[in-house]
């Protein structure tokens, strides 16, 4: 079942990814990795969501042939599975290899505003 946060952060999740995907077309890799970083910040509440962008993540290193992230986005998938329901992500993390998956991050204003209405806090 997906949650109501879920269905709420959609449209904002699938935009990073949609943006990501244009970038990487683009060859912008870094922009690219980087916007899928933002979904992760926005999604990473909701198991679908989390999950969903580790794997994009993971074939994101696949097609850059990054063993090094590669591997961490095996482990990160097997976190975000298992750890996410019960509420155990690091608030902010952009779920990159380069970042521990235990740090927490500061959450930019827009990014905090719309997790915020997707809780329907406001």
């Amino acid at each position: 079942m997906i949650s109501k946060f879920s269905k709420n952060i959609a449209s904002d999740v699938q935009s990073e990814i949609a943006l990501a995907s244009e970038l990487e077309a683009e060859g912008k890799l870094s922009e690219s990795f980087r916007r899928l970083e933002n979904a992760h910040v926005l999604g990473q509440e909701s198991t679908w969501w989390h999950v969903k962008v580790h794997v994009l993540m993971f074939l994101w290193a696949i097609r850059q042939r990054d063993i090094k992230e590669c591997i961490g986005q095996i482990i990160r998938v097997f976190g975000a599975a298992t750890k996410t329901a019960i509420g155990l992500v690091p608030e902010g993390n952009t779920g990159g290899s380069n970042i521990s998956p235990f740090k927490k991050l500061p959450i930019s204003q827009k990014h905090q505003a719309a997790i915020i209405k997707a809780k329907g806090s406001v």
